[in-house]
């Protein structure tokens, strides 16, 4: 399948098209017709929405209508408010968790990894973790590479490599993994948002982070649309307006939708009613959404599950209270799973990892005491 687009609308209509299931083979200059380029894609999972419906999503997808105007002045603390509510959104936490991996039930993006929870199915996944593994300072390069054929071919028995979510997991203590995530992420998804605002002539902070919210969600040129065709654009009813209609426009949606696992994502709309309703368009600190506090020290904070240190071997480990944390404890899981142990590698040293390395002590002949001394940790993490 094909359509053509703006090359302008290149990447917006790009994530639209893949939140509806389908993956983008190519976006190419359009032979005739200078400024446009035909976008060419194909259906990669079983479809959550009859034909007809998901041909008038990608039919109005193609469409845009007559977008102009600019972006007001957003400071780099407004950019991270927004930000840090999609984080809350999509990982609930304020900095995002860089680390998390998630699988739903009856969700065509299937393996979800990161800060934005990209995905598998979108095609984009593979994209972030080739950008990290090209790096070569990344301290988990060398693990990851022999997955990134299976990530290109979007590769469904992923989603229950175990071995591999543990590397993900781990990723998230390398701050290249971080910074890469940040800048594709960026490039992704906020800056296609901040250009898809600026044409509306939305200026709020606010705003921009309703439009944000969607890209990260998607299919945010078909709700866009929908809303311009109830009430008006923006130009013509005011920005405050038209964003408290596009944020009803889409609960409705959201919450009418064919795929279960959306509509129990209407709860993104209720925060941002929330904060229009207080009148909160500029994004002041500090705030609170989904119980979560927004502030200049939250949001200056390691990043949640992020691990420095210690370093392997720096001391031993074994269950304390309070709980054993860091580095060295997830390099030690992360050795557990290499070696076939059912084990989730988050750093943390509890009841199941001290359980796991006795069974490994016994295994392999060694005292069983649930200590992991230097030896051990040696050996496993080598």
């Amino acid at each position: 399948m094909e359509r053509t687009i703006p090359c302008d609308d290149c990447a917006e209509r790009t994530l639209d098209i893949q939140q509806l299931g389908f993956r983008v083979t190519g976006c190419n200059p359009h032979p005739n017709r200078p400024g446009s380029c035909v976008l060419t894609f194909v259906e990669s999972a079983a479809p959550q929405m009859t034909l007809a419906a998901a041909g008038e999503m990608v039919a109005a997808i193609a469409s845009p209508g007559d977008l102009t105007g600019g972006v007001g002045n957003i400071t780099a603390t407004q950019a991270a408010v927004a930000k840090a509510i999609v984080n809350l959104f999509e990982t609930g936490e304020v900095l995002g968790e860089y680390g998390k991996v998630t699988l739903i039930a009856g969700d065509t993006g299937h393996l979800t990894f990161g800060r934005s929870q990209t995905t598998l199915g979108s095609g984009n996944l593979a994209q972030l973790l080739q950008k990290y593994c090209a790096n070569q300072g990344a301290r988990f390069a060398g693990r990851l590479a022999p997955f990134l054929p299976r990530f290109t071919a979007i590769d469904h028995t992923l989603d229950d490599d175990h071995t591999l979510h543990n590397v993900l997991r781990a990723s998230a203590d390398d701050p290249v993994m971080r910074d890469t995530q940040d800048a594709f992420f960026d490039k992704t998804y906020w800056q296609p948002a901040v250009r898809a605002a600026g044409k509306l002539g939305l200026r709020s902070p606010l705003a921009l982070a309703v439009v944000y919210d969607s890209f990260v969600h998607g299919s945010w040129s078909v709700m866009r649309d929908r809303t311009t065709h109830s009430v008006g654009a923006p130009a013509a009813i005011g920005e405050r307006a038209w964003i408290s209609a596009y944020v009803a426009t889409r609960r409705d949606w959201l919450e009418n939708h064919a795929r279960s696992d959306l509509r129990l994502t209407v709860y993104r709309m209720d925060a941002f009613k929330r904060l229009i309703d207080q009148g909160f368009w500029g994004l002041e600190l500090p705030l609170v959404v989904r119980g979560k506090e927004i502030s200049p020290l939250t949001l200056a904070a390691i990043p949640p599950g992020c691990y420095d240190g210690p370093q392997p071997g720096s001391r031993l480990l074994t269950l304390l209270a309070p709980l054993v944390r860091g580095l060295d404890v997830r390099l030690l899981q992360l050795g557990l799973s290499d070696r076939g142990v059912d084990i989730q590698a988050d750093g943390i040293f509890g009841q199941t990892t001290s359980n796991l390395v006795k069974t490994w002590q016994a295994q392999n002949g060694r005292p069983v005491n649930g200590i992991a001394d230097r030896a051990l940790i040696g050996e496993l993490t080598a």
